[in-house]
């Protein structure tokens, strides 16, 4: 009897390895646009939840917003096809969006992808893939000499990335969104909008539209009225957010415990964030049909409650919201109206 736990534990990590890069739901029907919540805090350490993540799949591709610390992990445990990925975009280059992006390149090489990771993103995009790039080139070398052999074939150049740098507009268009299409392939069309995270610039939203089905990601930003422009006639809109009063709370603890240094930092954040209250304000603005709030830096506090975090979203006359977590999916089947929740 002993050894069951230990058996158990085997067979799981078993089951794991011989799914990576392919498949326990592992594509989406090939008929709707999926979301899966692959990291959903922030930069603090919170259990159970990765650093911002969001997985789009559609057309037959993988797509990932952001690849925070630990939700690399989360992609690999859930068995997602991580080798028949079309592109990783950036929202902005703070590091709990983009920490886990080496592993991730390297992960989806190994289980098979065959050519290089293709980053989108703003200004910056190009010295954070070279950076990897040169950071891993011990690794792939260790990895291309061991394994590329038989009928394994594991090209160096494949296990590379390729960064595409977005330069936006300067002038916002007619409707007053500063956009730029960026990805069209397979019926799936990303269109990046710049979003406003000062002094974090530049900064994109992304919206993700796959036949008739569509998605709006608000990376990081302070409520920003040209996203609800560019969030109209969308499905959903996944969007950042943070409780002011909970930062308050937070800032005047860590001062009485003499942590001046952190406390500062915190009331900086308040500036370029969002709180679900005007999260929802610009959900009821957009007329989207559903808002989920993600990067939920303070659900790791004693204090959290989702009740306390909420409180008001309701006044704004928009109530079709959820707080999102790890392994959260939403699926948009294609002509239908439909929004399906579920959970990995």
């Amino acid at each position: 009897m002993s050894a069951r736990p230990w058996l158990n534990a085997a067979l799981a990590a078993f089951a794991i390895i011989a799914g990576l890069g392919g498949a326990a739901r592992a594509a989406a029907a090939p008929d709707a646009l999926t979301v899966t919540f692959c990291g959903t805090g922030g930069p603090l350490p919170i259990r159970d939840r990765a650093k911002p993540c969001v997985a789009i799949q559609a057309g037959g591709l993988l797509y990932i917003v952001d690849i925070g610390p630990e939700s690399n992990k989360n992609l690999m445990l859930w068995r997602m096809p991580t080798s028949n990925v079309g592109a990783v975009f950036i929202t902005h280059l703070h590091s709990d969006h983009i920490g886990d992006l080496g592993e991730f390149n390297m992960q989806s090489w190994v289980t098979g992808r065959t050519a290089p990771l293709i980053v989108i993103g703003p200004a910056g995009t190009d010295q954070l893939v070279a950076g990897f790039n040169q950071a891993y080139t011990g690794d792939h070398g260790f990895r291309h000499a061991h394994h590329d052999h038989g009928d394994v074939r594991m090209p160096i150049d494949a296990g590379l990335m390729q960064a595409r740098v977005v330069t936006l507009p300067a002038q916002p268009d007619a409707a007053g969104v500063v956009r730029e299409v960026v990805w069209s392939r397979g019926g799936l069309v990303v269109t990046a909008i710049a979003v406003n995270h000062f002094p974090v610039t530049p900064a994109f939203g992304y919206r993700f539209d796959y036949r008739g089905r569509s998605v709006v990601i608000s990376g990081d930003t302070r409520k920003w009225p040209p996203l609800a422009t560019a969030a109209k006639g969308a499905d959903v809109l996944i969007h950042e957010a943070q409780n002011s009063d909970m930062n308050h709370t937070l800032t005047a603890f860590l001062r009485g415990a003499g942590q001046t240094r952190l406390a500062s930092m915190m009331t900086d954040t308040l500036s370029y964030h969002t709180t679900p209250v005007e999260a929802a304000e610009i959900a009821r603005d957009a007329g989207v049909k559903a808002l989920v709030l993600t990067h939920l830096t303070q659900a790791g506090l004693p204090f959290f409650t989702p009740e306390a975090f909420t409180k008001g979203m309701n006044e704004t006359g928009f109530t079709h919201w959820k707080l999102a977590d790890d392994g959260m999916t939403i699926d948009l089947p294609v002509g239908s109206d439909e929004i399906q929740y579920g959970h990995r």
